[in-house]
């Protein structure tokens, strides 16, 4: 029973021998003198552990006792504040009136004033002017901004420089000035070279009419010019130091020369009519080419048929003479057969009259069905990318409306002055013809006037 007692013991007193020195006990008596050093250790060990805790309690307090001492301090600055703040809205309230009963009119005045500085700002942003009077934006924006608010008003010099920027600026609409530039050329290279600003409509360099960006305060060439009648006049103006010089000026600020610039040239619009277009034209050069060679020969031929009607003697050098050469031929002939002589031999002249007419009237007719040709082709591409893309953009529809429409037009240019061309060498050709037929009928008349005389004197 003892050895169970002390068995359970040892096991009891394992946690306390763990603190207790490595050395093993020899006997019970020194066993027990362990365990009691060791409940006296722990009881010294709760005991500082307890003294920690009650300081520890104790600074706790101290600290809470202080949040509160500093929470009341801050309620009661808070409360101040507040009480102030207070007292300083009643106390801007109060100034505000007493300010606007002072301002009175000007308080308007500075309302227009404001209106007016931020309409100067746009004007001038988008005038050319400001590419010879840079950065007159960044005063405007800024008197805007203190017009804007309700601390700062203008002073006198600032609202003078603005009528000074108003005045410029009609002033300078008014002139034409060179003065040097930075230009950007078309292929994206930067030049410093004089320009010429005419008024606040146009501006412009050796190479033409330039373009004036707000955003960047760029002056860059146009990628496309207008028309050589605009730009011929550059160069005397940019030359010009008095006197007046033609040119063409643009009121609407750039409207009107940007509808210039959309404007297809003659060789693009020939080339909007594909292959039958130039099927049209190369028909029309050929008629014209073969109407003026006829026209010219028919000149001469008529001259020489002219001058054959005023001489006796026959030339086989035009077709008078030699159908009066087969007259003498054959003067001892017949009426009968005199008359079929003549006539053979004025259808013998003919065909050289008449070269090349067939032909000139076929072009005539030709042309306009090649139009409508060019105009059937054109409206089925239309068809066909309305089909695909819908009505939506009208550029898809674009390309095939202008074939239709250019290759009508070259079809009509064409024909008309081939028709025209036609009738005048087919005129001229009828009259020599009607000659030569007058004239053989006269001398048929003549021989047979010549027999029936001399069968009466028989």
């Amino acid at each position: 029973m003892k050895k169970l007692l002390l068995i359970s013991l040892i096991f009891s007193l394992l946690p306390v021998l763990a603190f207790a020195q490595d050395e093993t006990p020899t006997n019970l008596d020194d066993l027990l003198q362990r365990v009691e050093q060791g409940r006296a250790a722990d009881q010294a060990l709760h005991r500082q552990r307890e003294a920690e805790f009650r300081a520890a309690r104790d600074n706790q307090q101290q600290m809470l006792d202080e949040a509160r001492r500093t929470l009341r301090a801050a309620e009661q600055k808070s409360e101040k504040l507040e009480n102030a703040y207070n007292e300083n809205e009643l106390h801007i309230v109060e100034v505000t009136e007493q300010l606007d009963r002072r301002l009175g009119s000007m308080k308007e005045l500075f309302g227009v004033l404001q209106q007016v500085a931020g309409d100067t700002k746009g004007l001038l942003d988008n005038s050319i002017t400001s590419a010879q009077y840079p950065d007159r934006g960044k005063f405007l924006l800024e008197l805007n901004s203190k017009l804007g608010s309700a601390s700062a008003l203008p002073t006198i010099e600032e609202i003078e420089h603005l009528w000074f920027l108003l005045q410029q600026e009609m002033t300078e609409t008014g002139k034409i000035v060179k003065f040097p530039a930075r230009v950007i050329a078309a292929d994206g290279t930067e030049l410093q070279e004089d320009v010429v600003r005419v008024g606040a409509f146009n501006i412009i360099a050796a190479n033409g009419y330039l373009q004036f960006t707000p955003e960047t305060g760029n002056l860059s060439e146009l990628s496309r010019q207008p028309q050589g009648r605009f730009t011929d006049t550059t160069a005397d103006l940019l030359a010009a130091t008095s006197g007046t010089t033609v040119f063409g000026v643009d009121p609407t600020r750039g409207q009107i020369l940007a509808t210039y610039l959309d404007r297809p040239s003659l060789r693009e619009r020939v080339a909007q009519g594909g292959i039958v277009g130039y099927v049209i034209i190369g028909l029309g050069i050929v008629g014209l080419l073969l109407a003026l060679e006829r026209l010219v020969s028919l000149t001469v031929i008529g001259s020489k048929v002219s001058a054959q009607m005023k001489n006796d003697t026959p030339d086989a050098g035009n077709p008078l003479g030699r159908v009066l050469l087969a007259a003498q031929d054959l003067s001892m002939a017949d009426t009968e057969t005199l008359e079929l002589k003549l006539g053979e031999a004025v259808f013998r002249e003919m065909p050289k009259l008449t070269r090349s007419l067939l032909f000139i009237k076929i072009i005539s007719v030709v042309a306009p069905l090649l139009g409508l040709l060019g105009t059937v082709t054109g409206m089925i591409v239309t068809f066909q990318a309305i089909t695909l893309f819908g009505t939506g953009d009208p550029k898809l529809m674009a390309g095939g409306i202008s074939t239709a429409l250019v290759t009508t037009v070259l079809g009509l240019t064409v024909a008309i002055p081939i028709v025209l061309l036609h009738t005048l060498v087919a005129g001229r050709s009828k009259g020599i013809v009607h000659v030569l037929q007058e004239q053989s009928a006269g001398i048929v008349a003549e021989r047979s006037s010549e027999r029936s005389s001399a069968k009466r004197e028989k």
